[in-house]
């Protein structure tokens, strides 16, 4: 059994294994999630892509193993963690105007039934500003486009200050505009020293924006930088057989 050791500026998964009803879904899964540089997890459908995102913040029960983040268990730090479900987990009949959602974020931040500071309020504006939604800010949410709520979330993570960002599936349903938005705020939140981590089922254009990827079918099949991970062995093997995928040298 290998055990991983890492600097305190990543997120290190050793040996985590996960299970539903007994089938297992993720099998001693170890790699690392490394600050500074946008981190993307591929694989085919089922491969337990959003199950690992979801183990290591705690929000499924794992078998074994562990998640670190300065040495203590990332579960236990989430006022450190910004997290934007799959867009298909959220109701979006919920009563929430766009600027009800992204206060949402300032809420750790600010207390339970507390009123919002002028520093929140200016925050938030920037935000929807940066993600260019400040113009639906009183719009109810249900009532945007799937690429329109998926800014508004990224906006709402963004306000939370947060040292980690992690998004399930974030461009699934959405606009070329959009996804462009979503990827030059990636880059700047990696330029910025951040850990973002995106779980990504698409193998098009999109997959050159990623610097590291983890490959993932219930076990790691191979981490680290996009160009040695993302090769035709590893894909062919992760997914069962040849898969067409963006070649840069294409």
């Amino acid at each position: 059994m290998n055990t991983f050791q890492f600097a305190s500026d990543r997120i290190s998964i050793n040996q985590l294994q996960v299970a539903y009803r007994e089938v297992e879904a993720l099998h001693r899964v170890s790699c690392a999630v490394q600050a500074g540089r946008l981190t993307g997890i591929i694989g085919p459908n089922g491969a337990g892509k959003s199950t690992l995102l979801k183990a290591m913040l705690g929000l499924v029960p794992i078998q074994q193993g562990t998640v670190l983040y300065q040495d203590q268990p990332l579960w236990e730090q989430l006022d450190r963690v910004a997290y934007v479900p799959q867009r298909s987990q959220i109701d979006w009949r919920y009563p929430a105007t766009v600027w009800d959602v992204v206060m949402m974020g300032r809420v750790p931040k600010t207390g339970w039934f507390q009123r919002f500071s002028t520093r929140s309020r200016r925050i938030a504006s920037q935000a929807l500003e940066r993600v260019g939604m400040n113009r639906y800010r009183d719009r109810p949410i249900g009532q945007l486009s799937g690429g329109q709520q998926q800014r508004v979330f990224l906006a709402r993570a963004l306000v939370q200050e947060a040292e980690i960002f992690c998004f399930d599936e974030p461009f699934v349903g959405i606009d070329q505009k959009t996804q462009d938005i979503i990827f030059e705020i990636f880059h700047e939140l990696t330029e910025q020293g951040k850990i973002v981590l995106v779980v990504n089922h698409d193998l098009g254009e999109s997959i050159h924006h990623f610097d590291d990827v983890i490959l993932l079918n219930r076990e790691a099949i191979a981490t680290g930088n996009r160009q040695q991970v993302m090769t035709k062995a590893n894909l062919d093997y992760a997914y069962g057989g040849h898969v067409a995928f963006y070649s840069e040298a294409a």
